[in-house]
């Protein structure tokens, strides 16, 4: 009776963690996509479009006018529209090619912060020439670097958003298959030890 009792509660127990389960994955599955959903419409509403040159063979020549060394990546959304994470990290890459050339392939922490007044990059204010409004005139190349990776940085961000979700939905689906599997592991083994009790069945263990 006693056995009877314990069974009774362990399959209890197992039903009510299925059903939990199946209802944590949905939930998982749910907020994944809603948050896919949400990076791809933010990305959609800059309508980004990749420009010409966005392509392995449409930077080349820019890369080799600038004479720089640079790793060319191999996707290709020149003349798309940047509507996913996957595009997006495309476009930051392409992008991070372009302040390159236009830095002389240096980057931030390279360059000096001011210009003096022959033009050269300083990185004090007593050495930099004055502006109009009297403050030191900035490097160019610099604020060039700064605002390119700026907007980059934001659509690799927008990329690992929606590589997180899609880790989201992937783990709701699996704890949903394993929530089923657990009912379905119940189910079936409640039926045989139904039919094992029945008047007329084989004792157990015989």
């Amino acid at each position: 009776m006693r056995s009877d009792r314990l069974r009774r509660l362990a399959w209890i127990g197992g039903l009510v963690a299925g059903v939990l389960l199946i209802v944590a994955g949905a939930a998982w599955i749910y907020i994944g996509a809603d948050a896919r959903n949400e990076v791809q419409d933010t990305i959609t509403r800059e309508q980004i479009v990749g420009s010409p040159d966005m392509s392995p063979e449409g930077i080349a020549p820019g890369i080799e006018e600038a004479g720089i060394e640079v790793e060319v990546p191999d996707c290709d959304v020149a003349g798309e529209p940047i509507d996913s994470g996957e595009r997006a990290r495309c476009f930051a890459e392409y992008m991070r090619i372009h302040a390159l050339e236009g830095t002389g392939g240096r980057t931030y922490s390279e360059m000096g912060r001011f210009l003096d007044p022959s033009g050269e990059e300083v990185n004090t204010e007593q050495e930099a020439a004055k502006g109009p409004n009297g403050r030191p005139v900035p490097n160019p190349a610099r604020e060039l670097w700064v605002s390119e990776r700026a907007l980059a940085t934001g659509l690799e961000l927008a990329y690992v958003g929606e590589q997180v979700s899609l880790f989201s939905i992937a783990t709701g689906i699996l704890f949903v298959v394993i929530g089923i599997g657990l009912l379905v592991m119940l189910t079936v083994g409640g039926v045989l030890v139904g039919r094992r009790d029945e008047p007329g069945a084989p004792p157990r263990g015989g």
